[in-house]
């Protein structure tokens, strides 16, 4: 037997926005290739073996005619007796062995509303409008309930002019989250409605606390805020408040805000695995950075870290955003916690997929679908996805549970 051996150099990527690590000095690693050469006569001993009308010479001009019978194989084992294309040989069983389902009562709509009566596209989002909060928004509830979605959540876009560098309208009892709340609630009153409980929309600055001069977040100060905007909503009848700005203590804070003020019933969403990410930032003029207290997406035992204590703090639920980069980390969650998890499918992961479909380049509703179920099969129990109503619209035409392809 010979063997040759080459040298392939290693060449390690830059990948920008992380920490970067230096490689310089490292040798290059080498593999050893085996180059078997076999005796003339061992090859014909092999050829022997081989039923001669099944070989095509290279140099044949066309393929000869398959044998009326073709030879037994040569099997050096049983017979197999696990085969498990058997179990999907037919719709029928591919059906009831599917391990994963999808139905809109899995779903949560996220609705952004304004404070006019026209509801405006958004631009980096197809489909997508910024919703007039009386006449447009309650056209589209409408909708989804009318499919199954009976979730939704609230994003407002407040006038600038109400901004502030301590955010105070964020707990306004006459803002337009909490009249959107009553109003919904009193034409809706099983409606199931999210709100989010940040300091960005509110903020001069959006980000997602009070802003020092010297350019530092100030947690226990922002936390303070948070409190009287939670028990705001909550006062109005919303039913899960989503602390989702990534604060440290931001989860006992508000639940012993809202426990307080008799509002033991009120839910608490606690965005415990948000990352930095670059798929979202839907309305932003310029790129915050937001690293010293959202999650560096390099990170999992952090990530895990972060749900725990909001677990021990009174969370409800588990939230991970965003959904399709994260799939890891929701299946490392469902493993670690009896809580429920809940996945956001964000703007960019939307937005890509519409802009893939709109070019023809995928099939657009085969390709959402696939991934909502694929972050149901991560371990999701709901998915927070603009997605809602055209994948529950479907849903509906195959008796609102998902059969994958």
């Amino acid at each position: 037997m010979t063997s040759s051996m080459f040298r392939s150099p290693c060449k390690i990527p830059s990948v920008k926005g992380f920490e970067q690590k230096s490689y310089v000095g490292l040798k290059a690693a080498s593999y050893n290739v085996r180059v078997n050469s076999f005796k003339s006569s061992e090859v014909a001993s092999q050829l022997q073996k081989i039923d001669s009308t099944l070989i095509w010479p290279v140099n044949a001009p066309e393929a000869p005619p398959l044998p009326s019978k073709l030879a037994e194989p040569v099997i050096d084992q049983p017979l197999l007796s696990r085969r498990a294309r058997r179990n999907r040989k037919c719709p029928t069983q591919r059906d009831a062995f599917q391990e994963t389902n999808i139905s809109p009562a899995n779903l949560i709509y996220p609705l952004f509303i304004h404070e006019g009566e026209v509801d405006i596209p958004i631009s980096t989002m197809p489909g997508r409008y910024m919703l007039g909060w009386r006449h447009g928004l309650i056209e589209e509830v409408a909708r989804a309930r009318d499919v199954g979605v009976n979730s939704i959540k609230l994003y407002p876009k407040v006038p600038e002019a109400k901004k502030s560098p301590t955010g105070e309208e964020a707990f306004n009892d006459n803002g337009l989250i909490p009249r959107t709340v009553r109003l919904l609630k009193d034409r809706f009153p099983d409606l199931v409605i999210y709100t989010d409980v940040n300091f960005d929309e509110y903020s001069t600055t959006g980000h997602g606390g009070i802003v020092r001069e010297d350019g530092v977040i100030l947690n226990d100060e922002t936390i303070h805020q948070l409190r009287k905007q939670a028990v705001s909503q909550a006062r109005a009848g919303a039913d899960v408040v989503c602390t989702s700005e990534m604060l440290d203590g931001r989860v006992g804070a508000v639940r012993a805000a809202l426990d307080a003020e008799g509002f033991q019933h009120v839910s608490i969403m606690s965005y415990s695995v948000k990352y930095t990410s670059s798929l979202y930032g839907r309305f932003r003029k310029v790129e915050l950075d937001k690293k010293t207290y959202q999650i560096n997406p390099a990170n999992s035992r952090e990530a895990l870290l972060e749900a725990r204590e909001d677990e021990a703090e009174g969370a409800d639920i588990l939230m991970v955003k965003p959904a399709l980069p994260s799939l890891d980390i929701i299946r490392l969650l469902k493993d670690q916690t009896l809580l429920p998890i809940g996945a956001c499918q964000v703007s960019g992961e939307y937005s890509m997929i519409k802009a893939a479909g709109l070019l023809k380049m995928i099939d657009e509703e085969k390709v959402m679908m696939e991934s909502l179920i694929c972050i149901r099969r991560a371990g999701a129990d709901l998915i927070l996805t603009y997605f809602a109503l055209q994948a529950a619209t479907k849903l509906c035409g195959e008796s609102k549970r998902f059969i994958a392809n």
